[in-house]
């Protein structure tokens, strides 16, 4: 009997889950003692720079295996948790082009992630958006962080986080990482919701 014929009320797979392998975690999966926390996004949305912000020191740098593309550790201290932060090279979307995009999407893949940080820039929501949606529809445990607010501010943009949060499902945060700002509320969400017991998100 194929699923057509089905009359059960089974969950089924969206396409993009079926595409990478994923589903959602289930919400009252433990999590594991180590934690791994992935940023992505497009190049020259100040992922580095934030990267740098929460991991200060013990960064490692080296390339991934078989290829020439880098890509960075660090660790990030919160209250009694130590978590490993990967910078992961640029990407435009989960289906790659670059070689840098197929080290991010090997690396999402293949990692156990208990978070991915999705850096955007606040003045381009609309061509970033979009690769949040496929982050969100493959099943990744997923944080949107908005950076260069401070540019947006200056092009008299205003960005609504809780609205954002509502119609995506998703923790929001906005940051200016060149000026550290924003970046203990996002440490914040960050600790709360991987060193929480539940995977499920309040959101």
């Amino acid at each position: 009997m194929d699923c057509n014929q089905c009359t059960s009320n089974c969950y089924q797979p969206s396409f993009l889950q079926q595409l990478f392998g994923r589903s959602p975690r289930p919400p009252f999966e433990r999590l594991d003692a180590e934690k791994r926390i992935a940023l992505v996004g497009t190049p020259n949305v100040g992922k580095s720079v934030l990267f740098n912000a929460l991991t200060q020191s013990y960064v490692t740098v080296s390339n991934y295996p078989g290829t020439t593309v880098e890509v960075s550790k660090g660790e990030m201290k919160v209250n009694d948790w130590s978590l490993t932060i990967i910078d992961t090279p640029g990407m435009y979307s989960l289906v790659p082009i670059t070689e840098e995009e197929q080290v991010t999407r090997e690396l999402l893949l293949t990692t156990n992630l208990d978070l991915v940080l999705h850096v955007m820039d606040a003045k381009n929501l609309g061509r970033m958006l979009p690769m949040t949606l496929q982050l969100i529809e493959a099943g990744f445990p997923l944080l949107l962080v908005i950076n260069m607010m401070d540019e947006a501010e200056r092009f008299g943009l205003q960005i609504h986080p809780h609205v954002l949060e509502e119609r995506l499902g998703i923790p929001v945060v906005l940051t200016t990482a060149s000026r550290h700002q924003g970046i203990h509320e996002l440490t914040q969400k960050v600790a709360h919701y991987v060193t929480a017991l539940h995977v499920s998100s309040p959101y």
